[in-house]
């Protein structure tokens, strides 16, 4: 069986697919993952078919204000829906949708009869247990929660429509808008899983059949792949060091807050790791070591504290290897997990990231490491997501739907 893992935006948008292919693989499916250029490496060493999708999220920009981010994310699915149809062939017999690709996949589906499931790595549905994600704010009560919920899906066609249109028009279907389709997918209640843990988010009572919170699907790498020798040195070398990165965020930015950290290391008596990430962070020194890309399952569980910038993925490998987070949220869906991080206790209260300075950094983290608090509500979280099986749970959903 042919199975299309459909994925778009930043890596962290795409890595936890990888691991999920991976996981398909190994149950027998034959698996390819549809993403843009810049991660075929990533399926490559997952051991994927990749097919390539004719969008760059970098194109449009390092953009962090809400009508930015709108026009931008718009000129992104255009160029999406632009070649979406041709990574899907004749021999794809199931389409795994991204909360990114899913507006799109859903017309492949009516056109070629090809059967899909949702593979969410955020909740998007309306529900009164709080505000929709994109928003980022605090709870407004359970009614005025699902409705900002539906405006942020009205918010979200918009985004669609252009791509949409062009898309149904190549497919040579019959017109229909965003959230018409997107109604009929509901009524039949289309099944969409989600890739979090109920540690952070809990499954909505509120939500229709078909949607299914199962745990993280975690980004591949090698099972023989270890750590550098320099960063094994540097971890030996003294106390547990906090991480401090902000993955594909920030660029252009890396010089001040390079600044901002190590004052805020020296100012709280740490050792710090700094992830060079798309903002370049740099720095040198005995008790400061930079680095680039790691496997966040190999380096977390070894650091004191993590300082992020609350993506899914990111959030939730803190979580699992029971390490506590300053969260220093950008744009989009960070807002909403550095909240829930807050809440469960695991995390001190988010520092936006125009509010970020040295003092403010160092006052967290001497909270975060000092405090036993945070620890005890990371580990206590790390346990129960040991006990999820998010691929696992895919796979037995990926049964039932192609046996039914």
């Amino acid at each position: 069986m042919r199975i299309m893992i459909a994925a778009a935006g930043s890596r962290g948008d795409v890595a936890p697919y990888t691991g999920l292919g991976a996981e398909l693989s190994r149950a027998g499916y034959d698996v390819a993952l549809a993403a843009t250029d810049t991660f075929a490496s990533l399926a490559d060493e997952a051991g994927l078919e990749f097919r390539a999708l004719p969008a760059d999220t970098r194109r449009h920009g390092d953009v962090t204000g809400k009508r930015g981010l709108m026009r931008a994310a718009a000129a992104f699915i255009t160029d999406l829906g632009q070649g979406f149809a041709d990574a899907v062939d004749k021999g794809t017999d199931l389409l795994l949708l991204s909360t990114t690709t899913a507006p799109l996949g859903w017309h492949l589906t009516e056109a070629t009869g090809t059967p899909s499931l949702g593979v969410y790595l955020q909740p998007t549905t309306p529900t009164g247990d709080f505000p929709p994600v994109v928003t980022g704010s605090r709870s407004l009560g359970r009614l005025a929660n699902r409705a900002t919920g539906r405006f942020a899906l009205r918010m979200a066609d918009r985004v669609y429509t252009q791509a949409v249109t062009q898309l149904r028009h190549r497919l040579a279907l019959s017109p229909a808008s965003p959230s018409e389709v997107r109604r009929r997918q509901e009524q039949a209640n289309w099944p969409i899983l989600h890739g979090f843990s109920t540690a952070l988010v809990p499954r909505p009572s509120d939500w229709r059949p078909g949607l299914d919170v199962v745990g993280n699907w975690w980004p591949h790498h090698d099972p023989a792949e270890r750590l550098s020798s320099e960063l094994e040195d540097f971890l030996s070398a003294g106390p547990r060091p906090v991480l401090i990165g902000f993955g594909s965020m920030a660029s252009g930015d890396g010089e001040r807050l390079s600044e901002i950290a190590v004052q805020a290391l020296h100012r709280a008596g740490l050792r710090g790791i700094l992830q060079a990430g798309s903002a370049h962070l740099a720095a040198d020194g005995d008790d400061v070591l930079t680095i680039g890309d790691v496997p966040h399952a190999l380096l977390f569980p070894r650091l004191a504290a993590v300082v992020h910038h609350a993506g899914a993925g990111t959030s939730a490998a803190a979580l699992r290897a029971g390490v506590p987070a300053v969260t220093v949220p950008v744009t989009a869906d960070q807002p909403f997990w550095a909240g829930r991080l807050a809440a469960l206790g695991a995390a001190t209260d988010p520092i936006p990231f125009r509010s970020l300075t040295a003092e403010r950094l160092a006052d967290s983290l001497h909270q975060v490491v000092k405090q036993q608090t945070h620890s005890r509500a990371a580990a206590q979280a790390a346990r129960h997501m040991a006990t999820e099986n998010g691929a696992g749970q895919a796979i037995k959903a990926i049964q039932q739907l192609t046996d039914g």
